[in-house]
């Protein structure tokens, strides 16, 4: 129950943001115990990955998904995206924005949720809004994600772009569309917007290859799989500026303006109907009141393991910490973070292996919804080798009975970094028509560092895809 004391409403725990990380954290601080939170929310309970990330992304990119494995198996009958039905399956999973059901999950674990904007006033006291004070007994948590990052170049901003929540709730389809960046919501974009039925997208690319942070196979495959789709990819090209008629904010997802002409370094000017800017993350903690020291460079809180900033009672958990920005990471730090708490509170001890961060450093596990599928564990080759690791690789065709029998034009590559010293993994990454589901075996041989000898004996089913796995020790056999 809230405790209202000199004026400050007083709660246990305090989590400002109500996305999937402030959620995790704050059920696992109260759990089993008679301790209350408090979870402020500007927007939607849920946040980013319910309304406008990886529910709706995920659901534009199956669609084509499923098309493409029915034009590629004889006997199946095929046809044309209803996009009309697609969006509105999206919508049905993103509840029409409205929050709801999450708000009634965050009673039944009860958890206060408290709308309004929030800003740290104190040691463990928070503003909500201009008059409602708050104060936490043992921990504030600060989950307040990131925002879509617009680059400084001439007439961009003021053209009004799209950035990646109107590219997962558009609203219609543009028919020439301009991607900035090469990196894991620009291939994702690309790939749904063109099987949505965009007639011309152009990706303006300032690296000389998509997702870069990946084993270069990743991008080199889905690269060509979006030249076959008809996307016309400028690499190391640079956006000199942008000039756009009329530019006017009609709301998320709908087209914002008249047409907008790209100087592209190297190239004839670019015109569109519409632009994906798909440039990086920005830490949303400018207007949280935070001490700047408990910032980074790029205003990121830095956190130990602990999920603890330097001042002891304050936490930070998900994109905010700029640690690992993926939703499941996220989640993963909510829980540890919120277990840290519950232990402080309860005077146990936080030295044990459940109390500490460190997936979210070598160990992060990530999919790429493109096509194909992209799916990696770890670090790379060029990271291991870089930080000084002796490590061996293999490398192959994904070409198995499983593989042939889910689809006829199923291609798809597999790496694997190995520890030489240890004869662990270090990184793994697989290519190819849902190959996410062969990860999470990847993750759990990698963070239990699993000798690659004991996998031997881990068989895999015939005839699945995971078979690679098979071959994959026989070429370093």
């Amino acid at each position: 129950m809230t405790e209202t004391v000199g004026g400050m409403d007083e709660f246990d725990v305090i989590v400002i943001g109500g996305g999937s990380a402030g959620e995790n954290a704050a059920s696992y601080a109260i759990a089993g115990s008679d301790r209350t939170v408090a979870m402020i929310e500007h927007e939607l309970v849920g946040g980013e990955c319910s309304y406008w990330a990886c529910i709706p992304s995920k659901a534009l990119l199956r669609p084509g998904q499923v098309l493409g494995a029915s034009n590629n198996m004889p006997g199946v009958s095929s046809g044309a995206l209803d996009v009309n039905a697609i969006l509105a399956r999206r919508d049905s999973f993103t509840n029409n924005h409205d929050d709801s059901s999450q708000v009634m999950w965050a009673d039944s674990q009860g958890i206060d949720v408290i709308r309004g904007a929030a800003r740290i006033t104190g040691e463990r006291t928070v503003m909500v809004g201009e008059s409602r004070s708050l104060r936490a007994r043992h921990a504030v948590v600060v989950a307040t994600g990131t925002t879509a990052t617009i680059p400084d170049i001439p007439g961009l901003r003021r053209a009004l772009p799209w950035v990646s929540r109107d590219a997962t709730n558009l609203k219609e389809i543009p028919r020439r569309v301009a991607v900035i960046g090469g990196g894991v919501v620009a291939c994702e974009s690309a790939t749904w917007l063109l099987d949505l039925g965009v007639e011309e997208l152009t990706m303006v690319v300032r690296g000389d290859g998509l997702l870069s942070k990946n084993e270069p196979f990743a991008g080199e495959l889905v690269t060509r799989s979006l030249e076959r789709k008809g996307a016309r990819i400028l690499f190391d090209a640079g956006l000199r500026g942008v000039e756009r008629a009329n530019p006017r904010d009609t709301g998320v997802g709908s087209i914002h303006g008249g047409t907008a002409i790209l100087d592209v370094t190297g190239h004839d000017p670019i015109v569109v109907d519409e632009i994906v800017v798909a440039t990086g993350r920005t830490p949303a903690t400018s207007e949280l009141g935070l001490d700047p020291s408990l910032l980074d460079a790029r205003g990121f809180l830095v956190t130990d393991d602990h999920l603890t900033t330097a001042n002891g009672w304050l936490y930070a958990v998900g994109d905010v910490n700029g640690r690992a920005l993926l939703t499941h990471m996220g989640k993963y730090q909510g829980r540890i973070c919120g277990d840290v708490i519950a232990a402080r509170a309860e005077s146990r001890p936080t030295e044990g292996s459940r109390f500490r961060a460190s997936a979210d450093s070598e160990q992060v596990p990530q999919v790429v919804f493109a096509d194909p599928e992209i799916a990696a564990v770890g670090i790379t080759e060029k990271q291991a080798r870089d930080s000084g690791w002796d490590v061996d690789t293999v490398e192959l065709d994904i070409a198995v009975a499983g593989s042939s029998l889910s689809r006829d034009d199923f291609s798809g590559h597999a790496k694997l970094v190995v520890d030489a010293a240890s004869d662990t993994l270090v990184g793994a990454t697989f290519a190819g028509t849902e190959v996410a589901e062969l990860l999470h075996a990847a993750t759990i041989a990698l963070v239990g560092k699993v000798p690659l000898e004991t996998l031997w004996h881990a068989v895999p089913s015939f005839p699945t895809v995971s078979e690679v796995w098979l071959r994959l020790l026989e070429a370093r056999r």
